[in-house]
């Protein structure tokens, strides 16, 4: 069983580090940054939706936890915002371990993370994924996320 625990601030420094690197590979990989620059606008981009770290407001930073191993597996970031729609949850990061991939950990996070949000009253969760992560794209169909929209390109 998986549990979503908050960061402190310490591990909150560490995560800050990886998923920025992590983004700004990612980027790179989808062709939509140039190496030379990613990683500074992998940290504009944390400034703009975590202007104040952990006490950035909706903001909900956790470390996945495997309930019986006690062993952190992961991370997770998931922003909540208010809309006319009601409230709207966004995962902005998500990573299991290398070592615990393909070990049921995604899916259970994910079941995890619908439980959270519905303690906020979150009506729906989006994310996006990059078209190269066939891994965790089958995660997200898996625990019953629907593809919304496509964005496309082809490389001349």
């Amino acid at each position: 069983m998986i549990e979503l625990i908050p960061m402190n601030t310490e591990q909150f420094m560490t995560f800050r580090e990886q998923s920025m690197n992590d983004f700004a590979a990612e980027k790179v990989a989808a062709g939509e940054w140039q190496e030379s620059d990613a990683l500074e606008q992998a940290i504009q981009s944390f400034a703009k939706y975590l202007p104040n770290g952990l006490e950035t407001e909706g903001a909900f930073i956790y470390n996945v936890r495997d309930s019986q191993s006690q062993e952190d597996v992961g991370y997770l970031w998931v922003q909540v915002n208010e809309t006319p729609r009601g409230k709207i949850a966004f995962i902005y990061d998500i990573l299991i371990g290398e070592p615990y991939q393909n070990k049921g950990y995604g899916t259970g996070t994910m079941l995890a993370l619908e439980q959270a949000m519905k303690e906020q009253e979150v009506q729906r969760i989006d994310l996006h994924v990059f078209g190269h992560n066939d891994r965790a794209l089958h995660v997200y169909q898996k625990v019953g996320y629907h593809i919304t929209d496509y964005h496309m390109s082809k490389a001349l």
